[in-house]
């Protein structure tokens, strides 16, 4: 009997243990919940951080969707006319810069890497090297911009500005070097289609050093930690997606028709 009554007591002593520990837990879970709630940066509409950044995400992957789906026309517009014009894309492709385009992927590669340093900067609580990481990502983008400009003021003096932009510059493709049955006419196809392109995707790098910017204000401030930091995250995914695109552009607009200037 005594026996039994041991064993009975052995039994309640786990159990009363067990008990406490899930109190604890359920304890420190409201006082995270509580502490996260009573975040300045939480809005209103929202019941706690975690449920904040969810949707942010959200919101900007749709916004991501949208931009596939705009820069999708442009790409298919490149596809129906290179078919229809390959040698003029080619003579027309091979004109350009492939020394500044290959550096200005190489950049942008490089300024995906100082991007998602950045965010796990603000994961993980280090304003120093957050603010050191945008800001190398900014200048890199600036970088970019700038051989970009450059490769357009050679366009600028070659007249190839497509039209009639530039009034006193009419385009002009006699500077081209055409491959044998390329009808000069069509080369200045390829040059509106590679300005829209390239004019666009300049737009949205434009929009994105301003965004970063912006954020490395607010960083340097110490308003991204740990606890909230989803507009770096964010920004994070716009940068990434404006650098894939040029991923894209570069094999498409520099690389088409090289190995045709070579007699391959």
């Amino acid at each position: 009997m005594m026996l039994g009554r041991r064993a009975a007591g052995t039994g309640i002593l786990p159990n009363r243990l067990s008990e406490l520990g899930e109190t604890v837990n359920l304890a420190q879970s409201h006082i995270a919940t509580d502490h996260t709630a009573s975040h300045p940066a939480l809005q209103h509409h929202f019941e706690n951080l975690e449920q904040q950044r969810e949707a942010g995400a959200l919101g900007m992957w749709v916004f991501l969707a949208t931009e596939i789906m705009f820069f999708g026309g442009m790409f298919l517009a490149y596809t129906l006319y290179r078919t229809q014009y390959p040698l003029e894309f080619a003579s027309a492709s091979n004109h350009l810069s492939l020394p500044l385009g290959a550096v200005n992927t190489a950049v942008l590669i490089f300024s995906s890497f100082t991007m998602a340093l950045a965010v796990y900067s603000a994961q993980t609580g280090k304003r120093r090297a957050q603010i050191v990481y945008l800001g190398l990502t900014i200048l890199l983008g600036l970088t970019f911009l700038g051989i970009k400009a450059i490769e357009y003021y050679d366009k600028y003096k070659d007249q190839l500005i497509p039209g009639r932009l530039i009034p006193s510059r009419p385009f002009d493709p006699h500077g081209v070097h055409l491959l044998p049955g390329a009808n000069p006419r069509h080369v200045e196809m390829f040059y509106w289609i590679y300005f829209a392109m390239t004019g666009m995707h300049a737009i949205h790098m434009i929009i994105g050093v301003v965004v970063l910017s912006v954020i490395m204000f607010f960083a340097a401030r110490g308003r991204y930690g740990p606890e909230y930091h989803n507009p770096v995250g964010i920004s994070g995914l716009y940068w990434h997606f404006v650098d894939i695109i040029w991923i894209f552009l570069f094999p498409l607009l520099y690389l088409l028709g090289r190995h045709l200037e070579h007699g391959g």
